[in-house]
């Protein structure tokens, strides 16, 4: 036998008990989640979480700045931009969430 004709029977024979083989086989849900705004709730949950706790560490690097600002104008300015994306920032996670929760009742996900 050559090698095109020992392929062709792997071939057919894989072709012929595929369908045995796949009905065997049991897939359980690795996410836990069984539709998919469940799932893109709980990724904008995640997310959220993520930017909160990172604004608040933003909030207190921000108070950092101001202390050791020493009266500099461009330190100061630095402070209060750090600070303006800290509070942005908590606005977006509490925003994210919200929305998410309220489109969520809306379409009854």
């Amino acid at each position: 036998m050559n090698k095109k004709n020992i392929l062709a029977y792997l071939l057919i024979g894989f072709v012929a008990f595929f369908p045995v083989i796949i009905a065997a086989v049991t897939v359980t849900n690795p996410i836990g989640y069984d539709t998919f705004p469940a799932l893109f709730g709980a990724i904008v949950k995640g997310v959220s979480a993520l930017i909160g706790g990172l604004s608040t560490i933003m909030l207190i690097y921000a108070g950092i700045l101001f202390l050791f600002s020493a009266g500099s104008p461009e330190k100061i300015n630095k402070a209060k931009a750090a600070l303006t994306y800290a509070i942005a920032g908590i606005a977006v996670a509490t925003a994210a969430t919200a929305i998410v929760a309220w489109i969520q009742g809306i379409i009854g996900a």
